[in-house]
């Protein structure tokens, strides 16, 4: 299907009211949706009928914030088959019992988000499944993104937490199973990612992985800085592998709230940045999932890193950077193509043009290698209704054969304007999870080469590269919105609240990898380790995105 723009049918909010009935106690207009304000116990019956007799079976993500006289959780809700439907519903609850429903039974996302809440904000959510700490250890005092969060305050640990977490190895006269620990400091896990295993025999029983080593705050230093140029440095510090895309999730979501126009001509410049960054993580996780699967390095890795080097380089010469961009600007970016335009044009398509027999090489080494294919092919397989329940979105839905994929189904930037196609498989394993990557380069590079002859073309006098920003912005009190874009990984959202400042009193990131590694368990479970370590490799996560 071309990415050209879907005339859609808009949201009709009183009808989604009426169908709501008396659960709405409020309503509210946020800068992407309507948003229904429903009671702490009727949070279930809401999204229930929101799921099932209104279709928004996505739920996006959960914001909690603090209030001063009150806590809040935001259920941002959209639609896999059009995703330009969305609405919220906003669950107050009083400052002295933060107690909410739980949303899990209606959507297993909400439990890793929820348990995020609950660690950093303080709402409790009544029915949850396992409600404790996730990014924080579990001694931790206090929720740092409470208002009444003292950063002074000393984290005192008794000495019994101190004692090594490693027993003996010893037999439980009734288990026969056996704890085996994987990470977090172990190459197969791509990062500081402890996984939990639970072994019967020789197969999965239960994975329960363990994030939180890499968190860094971002969310709170995000809070702490200027809209205009102080905020825009971070994004790229969240997925690394293909991280110019972080940029402008920051850039819609700030754009959005404070109603700021971007020039064609920096539209384009965003697009062709963006479409090669997806490319260099796409070759990244090929090449680490292929040395992850049957040990390949001297080939296929280095084939894949010598391709993420070519468009590195092109990346380098267009932003004078090779991984922390910061090329976005709010209101577009901060230059042009480099001079001799002619030179960095020409330099594009020649790696363009080496690329069909690049990919005819991956293709012979990695998908039609019989050992890949043997490791692969119905392994961690996961179904597509099982892949929406927990929120999965990038290569790890569109591998299940979900069609869904933000540049087209929310255009921004120039993809409604150019000719390309969104790439699904319909295996639901690991090995249709890599095919989908490697077609997605294919198509990125027909992005790229569109963005090169219209930049190439553009007349001198309108090439326009930032629109007329104030110097301080100050976007309205209660001004609220939710804008995502499709990162290499996937959906990679930011919620934005503003007070009028200069800075954000909320922001939220919506992290694909978050969603994604949360699906491990359904994959893993009656496999094999090995196939275990497969699954967690065809997820490409990366634990600074999963952390933020």
């Amino acid at each position: 299907m071309s990415s050209q723009e879907i005339q859609r049918p808009e949201v009709d909010y009183d009808g989604l009211a009426e169908l709501l009935g008396d659960r709405v106690i409020g309503r509210e207009t946020h800068g992407n949706a309507e948003a229904f304000v429903v009671r702490p116990d009727e949070v279930q019956d809401a999204l229930f009928t929101l799921r099932d007799e209104a279709g928004f079976d996505h739920l996006s993500m959960v914001t909690a914030q603090d209030y001063e006289d009150r806590y809040e959780s935001i259920y941002h809700l959209t639609k896999y088959d059009d995703r330009t439907q969305e609405v919220s519903v906003v669950v107050p609850t009083p400052t002295e019992d933060p107690v909410s429903e739980t949303a899990e039974p209606v959507f297993r996302t909400a439990e890793w988000h929820e348990r995020e809440a609950y660690d950093l904000v303080g709402v409790e959510y009544e029915g949850h499944p396992d409600l404790r700490r996730i990014l924080l250890p579990e001694t931790w005092q206090g929720h740092p993104l409470g208002l009444d969060y003292d950063q002074d305050r000393p984290q005192i640990v008794s000495m019994e937490r101190h004692r090594n977490p490693l027993q003996a190895d010893h037999r439980d006269e009734e288990s026969d199973t056996m704890l085996l620990n994987i990470g977090p400091h172990h190459p197969a896990t791509h990062g500081v990612l402890h996984l939990k295993t639970v072994l019967d025999g020789e197969q999965v029983a239960d994975v329960e992985p363990d994030v939180g080593y890499l968190h860094r705050c971002e969310e709170q230093m995000a809070q702490t800085g200027n809209y205009r140029h102080e905020i825009m440095p971070y994004p790229d510090r969240w997925d690394y592998s293909a991280n110019m895309t972080n940029e402008w999730a920051y850039a819609r979501a700030a754009e959005d709230l404070a109603d700021i126009d971007v020039p064609e001509y920096a539209k384009v410049l965003r697009t062709l940045g963006v479409e090669l960054s997806r490319m260099t993580g796409h070759f990244l996780a090929v090449g680490t999932f292929a040395l992850d699967v049957y040990g390949d390095f001297t080939a296929i890795f280095m084939y894949a890193m010598r391709d993420r080097e070519k468009a590195q380089n092109i990346l380098e010469d267009l932003t004078g950077q090779r991984m922390m961009f910061n090329y976005f600007r709010l209101g577009g970016v901060i230059w042009d193509v480099p001079e001799p335009r002619d030179e960095f044009f020409g330099k594009v398509r020649d790696f363009l043009d080496d690329l069909p027999g690049a990919l005819e090489e991956y293709h012979d080494l990695i998908t039609g290698n019989e050992i890949f294919q043997l490791r692969c092919i119905d392994t961690g397989v996961l179904e597509p209704d099982v892949a929406k329940q927990y929120g999965a979105t990038g290569p790890v839905a569109r591998g299940s054969g979900i069609d869904y994929d933000v540049r087209r189904d929310d255009p921004y930037g120039y993809y409604d304007e150019l000719d390309w196609n969104v790439v699904t498989e319909d295996g639901c394993d690991n090995y249709s999870r890599v095919l989908v990557r490697l077609r997605e380069v294919e198509e990125s590079a027909k992005i790229v080469g569109q963005c090169v002859d219209l930049l190439e073309d553009w007349p001198e006098e309108e090439r326009t590269l930032q629109s007329n920003v104030p110097r301080t912005l100050k976007p309205p009190a209660d001004a609220e919105t939710y804008r995502a874009v499709e990162a290499a990984k996937g959906e990679l959202g930011v919620y934005i609240r503003s007070d009028n400042t200069s800075k954000p009193a909320r922001f939220k990131i919506r992290s694909p990898c978050f969603h994604n590694l949360s699906t491990l368990p359904e994959m893993a479970n009656g496999e094999y380790v090995p196939d275990l370590i497969a699954s967690l490799g065809s997820l490409d996560i990366v634990l600074g995105s999963v952390d933020r």
